[in-house]
Protein backbone atom coordinates (compact mmCIF):
# COMPACT_ATOMS: atom_id res chain seq x y z
CA UNK A 1 0.00 0.00 0.00
CA UNK A 2 2.56 2.28 1.07
CA UNK A 3 5.07 1.70 -2.42
CA UNK A 4 1.34 1.98 -4.61
CA UNK A 5 0.74 5.78 -2.78
CA UNK A 6 4.43 6.79 -2.99
CA UNK A 7 4.00 6.22 -6.65
CA UNK A 8 0.92 8.42 -7.00
CA UNK A 9 2.32 11.05 -5.20
CA UNK A 10 5.51 11.12 -7.84
CA UNK A 11 2.88 11.02 -10.97
CA UNK A 12 1.12 14.01 -9.37
CA UNK A 13 3.69 15.78 -8.95
CA UNK A 14 4.57 14.72 -12.21
CA UNK A 15 2.21 17.01 -13.51
CA UNK A 16 2.53 19.97 -11.35
CA UNK A 17 3.03 23.04 -13.56
CA UNK A 18 5.66 23.88 -10.74
CA UNK A 19 7.51 20.86 -10.75
CA UNK A 20 7.86 21.07 -14.52
CA UNK A 21 9.13 24.34 -14.62
CA UNK A 22 11.65 23.49 -11.60
CA UNK A 23 13.13 20.56 -13.78
CA UNK A 24 13.07 22.40 -17.10
CA UNK A 25 15.13 25.55 -15.38
CA UNK A 26 17.39 23.12 -13.84
CA UNK A 27 17.76 21.50 -17.49
CA UNK A 28 18.74 24.65 -18.80
CA UNK A 29 21.37 25.14 -16.22
CA UNK A 30 22.95 21.88 -16.58
CA UNK A 31 22.94 22.43 -20.39
CA UNK A 32 24.63 25.86 -19.85
CA UNK A 33 28.03 26.22 -20.27
CA UNK A 34 29.64 27.72 -17.08
CA UNK A 35 31.13 31.14 -17.20
CA UNK A 36 34.50 31.65 -16.90
CA UNK A 37 35.58 34.58 -14.76
CA UNK A 38 38.34 37.04 -15.75
CA UNK A 39 41.81 37.39 -13.68
CA UNK A 40 43.14 40.04 -12.31
CA UNK A 41 45.22 40.84 -15.09
CA UNK A 42 42.71 39.69 -18.23
CA UNK A 43 40.59 42.02 -16.12
CA UNK A 44 43.35 44.81 -16.87
CA UNK A 45 43.78 44.39 -20.09
CA UNK A 46 40.30 44.67 -21.34
CA UNK A 47 39.88 47.61 -19.36
CA UNK A 48 43.28 49.13 -20.42
CA UNK A 49 41.89 48.72 -24.49
CA UNK A 50 38.99 50.70 -23.75
CA UNK A 51 40.95 53.85 -23.02
CA UNK A 52 40.85 55.35 -26.60
CA UNK A 53 44.01 57.72 -25.70
CA UNK A 54 46.54 54.99 -24.43
CA UNK A 55 45.74 52.72 -27.36
CA UNK A 56 46.60 55.91 -29.85
CA UNK A 57 49.81 55.80 -27.78
CA UNK A 58 50.86 52.22 -27.86
CA UNK A 59 49.87 52.38 -31.69
CA UNK A 60 52.28 55.81 -32.02
CA UNK A 61 55.37 54.64 -29.74
CA UNK A 62 55.30 51.01 -31.45
CA UNK A 63 54.94 53.21 -35.36
CA UNK A 64 58.29 54.84 -33.35
CA UNK A 65 59.84 51.86 -32.33
CA UNK A 66 59.46 49.95 -35.83
CA UNK A 67 60.91 53.48 -37.72
CA UNK A 68 64.06 52.95 -35.71
CA UNK A 69 64.61 49.27 -36.40
CA UNK A 70 63.40 49.20 -40.29
CA UNK A 71 64.53 53.04 -41.09
CA UNK A 72 67.85 52.32 -41.98
CA UNK A 73 67.12 49.63 -44.31
CA UNK A 74 65.45 52.59 -46.33
CA UNK A 75 68.29 55.01 -45.68
CA UNK A 76 70.08 56.30 -49.41
CA UNK A 77 72.82 57.92 -47.18
CA UNK A 78 74.47 57.06 -43.78
CA UNK A 79 74.45 59.18 -40.65
CA UNK A 80 78.03 59.98 -41.05
CA UNK A 81 78.32 60.37 -44.22
CA UNK A 82 78.49 63.87 -45.86
CA UNK A 83 76.64 65.64 -49.32
CA UNK A 84 79.35 67.51 -50.62
CA UNK A 85 77.20 68.91 -53.19
CA UNK A 86 74.58 70.37 -50.28
CA UNK A 87 77.07 71.42 -48.00
CA UNK A 88 76.77 74.77 -46.92
CA UNK A 89 73.38 75.46 -48.50
CA UNK A 90 70.75 73.52 -46.69
CA UNK A 91 68.62 76.36 -46.84
CA UNK A 92 68.58 76.09 -51.19
CA UNK A 93 69.30 72.81 -51.67
CA UNK A 94 68.71 70.71 -48.16
CA UNK A 95 65.19 70.77 -48.05
CA UNK A 96 63.41 67.07 -47.72
CA UNK A 97 63.34 65.65 -51.15
CA UNK A 98 62.29 62.13 -52.26
CA UNK A 99 64.53 62.66 -55.34
CA UNK A 100 68.12 63.51 -53.62
CA UNK A 101 67.56 60.69 -50.87
CA UNK A 102 67.44 63.26 -47.82
CA UNK A 103 64.01 62.63 -46.71
CA UNK A 104 64.06 64.75 -43.78
CA UNK A 105 66.77 67.55 -45.22
CA UNK A 106 69.86 67.66 -44.14
CA UNK A 107 71.72 69.49 -41.23
CA UNK A 108 73.66 72.33 -41.35
CA UNK A 109 77.10 70.44 -42.29
CA UNK A 110 75.51 68.44 -44.93
CA UNK A 111 74.90 65.50 -43.40
CA UNK A 112 71.37 63.28 -44.23
CA UNK A 113 68.90 63.98 -41.34
CA UNK A 114 66.89 61.27 -41.93
CA UNK A 115 69.46 58.86 -41.17
CA UNK A 116 70.57 61.19 -37.64
CA UNK A 117 66.80 60.86 -36.42
CA UNK A 118 66.90 56.91 -36.82
CA UNK A 119 70.02 57.02 -34.29
CA UNK A 120 69.11 59.98 -32.21
CA UNK A 121 65.64 57.41 -31.59
CA UNK A 122 67.61 54.57 -31.02
CA UNK A 123 70.01 56.21 -28.40
CA UNK A 124 67.12 58.30 -26.40
CA UNK A 125 64.95 55.16 -26.68
CA UNK A 126 67.74 53.05 -25.66
CA UNK A 127 68.70 55.30 -22.41
CA UNK A 128 65.19 55.76 -21.53
CA UNK A 129 64.37 51.97 -21.52
CA UNK A 130 67.58 50.43 -19.92
CA UNK A 131 67.55 53.77 -17.12
CA UNK A 132 64.60 52.64 -16.53
CA UNK A 133 65.21 49.15 -16.09
CA UNK A 134 68.03 49.78 -13.89
CA UNK A 135 65.82 52.47 -12.02
CA UNK A 136 62.97 49.78 -11.65
CA UNK A 137 65.25 46.48 -10.40
CA UNK A 138 67.41 48.50 -7.81
CA UNK A 139 64.55 50.19 -6.83
CA UNK A 140 61.66 47.35 -6.50
CA UNK A 141 64.31 45.34 -4.88
CA UNK A 142 65.67 47.71 -2.15
CA UNK A 143 62.05 49.02 -0.89
CA UNK A 144 60.77 45.30 -1.08
CA UNK A 145 63.55 44.59 1.28
CA UNK A 146 63.25 47.81 3.65
CA UNK A 147 59.25 47.60 4.23
CA UNK A 148 59.30 43.87 4.43
CA UNK A 149 62.31 43.73 7.23
CA UNK A 150 61.17 46.98 8.82
CA UNK A 151 62.24 48.20 12.03
CA UNK A 152 65.76 49.21 12.32
CA UNK A 153 66.45 48.05 8.86
CA UNK A 154 64.17 50.12 7.40
CA UNK A 155 65.01 53.19 9.16
CA UNK A 156 68.68 52.98 8.05
CA UNK A 157 67.73 52.12 4.57
CA UNK A 158 65.48 54.95 4.00
CA UNK A 159 67.16 57.19 5.96
CA UNK A 160 69.40 56.51 3.09
CA UNK A 161 67.18 56.75 0.87
CA UNK A 162 66.34 60.36 2.30
CA UNK A 163 70.29 61.58 1.76
CA UNK A 164 70.75 60.64 -1.90
CA UNK A 165 67.31 62.56 -2.54
CA UNK A 166 68.26 66.18 -1.07
CA UNK A 167 71.84 65.77 -3.54
CA UNK A 168 71.15 67.43 -6.83
CA UNK A 169 70.58 64.24 -9.36
CA UNK A 170 71.81 66.67 -11.86
CA UNK A 171 74.86 68.30 -10.58
CA UNK A 172 75.79 64.10 -9.56
CA UNK A 173 75.34 63.53 -13.29
CA UNK A 174 77.20 66.08 -14.60
CA UNK A 175 79.96 65.70 -12.26
CA UNK A 176 80.31 61.62 -13.35
CA UNK A 177 80.14 62.64 -17.17
CA UNK A 178 83.24 64.84 -16.51
CA UNK A 179 84.84 63.07 -14.03
CA UNK A 180 84.64 59.50 -16.20
CA UNK A 181 84.32 60.48 -19.40
CA UNK A 182 81.45 61.45 -21.78
CA UNK A 183 79.99 58.15 -22.79
CA UNK A 184 76.66 56.33 -23.43
CA UNK A 185 77.50 53.46 -21.26
CA UNK A 186 77.88 56.36 -18.11
CA UNK A 187 74.96 57.86 -18.79
CA UNK A 188 73.10 54.22 -18.66
CA UNK A 189 74.83 53.81 -15.37
CA UNK A 190 74.32 57.61 -13.84
CA UNK A 191 70.75 58.25 -14.94
CA UNK A 192 69.98 54.59 -13.99
CA UNK A 193 71.71 54.01 -10.44
CA UNK A 194 70.10 58.11 -9.62
CA UNK A 195 66.68 57.93 -10.85
CA UNK A 196 65.45 54.13 -8.40
CA UNK A 197 64.95 56.59 -5.28
CA UNK A 198 61.26 57.69 -5.88
CA UNK A 199 61.12 53.61 -7.01
CA UNK A 200 61.97 52.52 -3.89
CA UNK A 201 59.85 54.82 -1.75
CA UNK A 202 56.61 54.01 -3.73
CA UNK A 203 57.74 50.20 -3.09
CA UNK A 204 58.32 50.26 0.28
CA UNK A 205 54.83 52.14 1.23
CA UNK A 206 52.97 48.64 -1.12
CA UNK A 207 55.35 46.38 0.66
CA UNK A 208 53.96 47.37 4.52
CA UNK A 209 50.58 46.82 3.00
CA UNK A 210 51.14 43.39 1.29
CA UNK A 211 53.50 41.96 4.23
CA UNK A 212 50.56 41.94 6.46
CA UNK A 213 48.27 38.94 4.01
CA UNK A 214 47.42 36.04 4.64
CA UNK A 215 49.77 34.10 2.36
CA UNK A 216 52.65 36.08 3.62
CA UNK A 217 51.78 35.08 7.32
CA UNK A 218 51.11 31.39 6.08
CA UNK A 219 54.61 31.51 4.25
CA UNK A 220 56.26 32.52 7.33
CA UNK A 221 54.61 29.65 9.33
CA UNK A 222 55.82 27.03 7.11
CA UNK A 223 59.74 28.54 7.24
CA UNK A 224 59.69 30.07 3.70
CA UNK A 225 63.36 32.26 4.21
CA UNK A 226 62.93 36.05 3.62
CA UNK A 227 64.77 36.36 0.21
CA UNK A 228 62.28 33.93 -0.68
CA UNK A 229 59.57 35.25 0.72
CA UNK A 230 60.42 38.51 -1.04
CA UNK A 231 61.42 37.06 -4.23
CA UNK A 232 58.26 35.05 -4.42
CA UNK A 233 55.60 36.80 -2.51
CA UNK A 234 56.31 40.29 -2.28
CA UNK A 235 57.78 41.20 -5.53
CA UNK A 236 55.07 39.64 -8.32
CA UNK A 237 52.12 41.58 -6.40
CA UNK A 238 53.88 45.52 -6.38
CA UNK A 239 54.11 44.47 -10.71
CA UNK A 240 50.68 46.11 -11.07
CA UNK A 241 51.92 49.77 -9.23
CA UNK A 242 55.83 49.18 -10.96
CA UNK A 243 54.32 48.60 -14.24
CA UNK A 244 52.47 52.10 -14.20
CA UNK A 245 55.42 53.96 -12.74
CA UNK A 246 57.97 52.65 -15.31
CA UNK A 247 55.88 53.92 -17.79
CA UNK A 248 56.29 57.46 -16.67
CA UNK A 249 59.58 57.21 -15.38
CA UNK A 250 60.74 56.28 -19.24
CA UNK A 251 59.68 59.77 -20.22
CA UNK A 252 61.89 61.46 -17.26
CA UNK A 253 65.05 59.59 -18.35
CA UNK A 254 64.42 60.67 -22.29
CA UNK A 255 64.45 64.17 -21.09
CA UNK A 256 67.28 63.98 -18.93
CA UNK A 257 69.40 62.38 -21.39
CA UNK A 258 67.69 65.63 -23.99
CA UNK A 259 68.50 67.73 -21.52
CA UNK A 260 72.37 66.86 -21.07
CA UNK A 261 72.79 66.36 -24.78
CA UNK A 262 71.35 70.05 -25.38
CA UNK A 263 74.26 71.09 -22.54
CA UNK A 264 76.56 69.36 -24.71
CA UNK A 265 77.28 66.59 -22.16
CA UNK A 266 75.49 63.98 -23.45
CA UNK A 267 76.18 61.77 -26.26
CA UNK A 268 79.21 62.86 -28.41
CA UNK A 269 79.53 63.20 -32.36
CA UNK A 270 79.46 60.84 -34.58
CA UNK A 271 77.07 59.25 -32.11
CA UNK A 272 73.45 62.01 -32.03
CA UNK A 273 70.32 61.45 -29.81
CA UNK A 274 67.15 63.95 -29.68
CA UNK A 275 68.51 66.15 -27.27
CA UNK A 276 71.85 66.90 -29.74
CA UNK A 277 69.55 67.43 -32.59
CA UNK A 278 67.25 69.64 -31.06
CA UNK A 279 69.82 71.87 -30.01
CA UNK A 280 71.73 71.46 -33.69
CA UNK A 281 68.19 72.71 -34.94
CA UNK A 282 67.71 75.28 -32.52
CA UNK A 283 70.61 76.94 -33.42
CA UNK A 284 70.33 76.80 -37.14
CA UNK A 285 66.70 77.94 -37.08
CA UNK A 286 67.14 81.77 -37.98
CA UNK A 287 68.59 80.39 -41.22
CA UNK A 288 65.53 78.87 -42.34
CA UNK A 289 66.54 75.05 -41.71
CA UNK A 290 63.27 74.71 -39.73
CA UNK A 291 62.80 71.30 -40.38
CA UNK A 292 66.32 70.33 -38.54
CA UNK A 293 64.76 71.46 -35.42
CA UNK A 294 60.79 70.06 -36.16
CA UNK A 295 61.35 66.81 -37.14
CA UNK A 296 63.75 65.55 -33.93
CA UNK A 297 61.49 67.57 -31.87
CA UNK A 298 58.23 66.07 -33.45
CA UNK A 299 59.70 62.37 -32.34
CA UNK A 300 60.73 63.37 -29.12
CA UNK A 301 56.92 65.23 -28.45
CA UNK A 302 55.53 61.96 -29.85
CA UNK A 303 57.29 60.07 -27.77
CA UNK A 304 56.73 61.87 -24.69
CA UNK A 305 52.94 62.21 -24.51
CA UNK A 306 52.87 58.08 -25.65
CA UNK A 307 54.48 57.44 -22.61
CA UNK A 308 52.34 59.91 -20.64
CA UNK A 309 49.41 58.62 -21.86
CA UNK A 310 49.98 54.86 -21.56
CA UNK A 311 50.86 55.38 -17.98
CA UNK A 312 47.30 56.96 -17.50
CA UNK A 313 45.73 53.97 -18.94
CA UNK A 314 47.80 51.48 -16.70
CA UNK A 315 46.56 52.96 -13.68
CA UNK A 316 43.56 53.52 -14.57
CA UNK A 317 43.18 49.86 -15.38
CA UNK A 318 45.05 48.54 -12.59
CA UNK A 319 43.23 50.79 -10.25
CA UNK A 320 41.09 48.41 -7.82
CA UNK A 321 38.48 51.11 -7.02
CA UNK A 322 36.82 51.58 -10.81
CA UNK A 323 36.53 47.97 -10.53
Amino acid sequence: MGSVASEKANQLAKHNPKTRKIEQMAQNMANTAPVKGRSLWQDAYHRFFQNKAAVISVIALTAIVLFSFIGPYFAVWSNEEIDWARLGKATEMGAPSLENGHYFGIDNLGRDLYSRVIQGTQVSLMVGLIGAGIAVFVGTFYGAAAGYFGGRIDSFMMRLVDILMSIPFMFILILMLVVFGRSLYMLFIGIGLLAWLDMARIVRGQTLTIKNKEYVEAAIATGVPSLTIIRRHIVPNLMGVVAVYATLLVPGMILTESFISFLGLGVQEPNTSWGALISEGAGTINYGTTWQLFVPLFFFVVTLFSFFFIGDGLRDALDPKDR
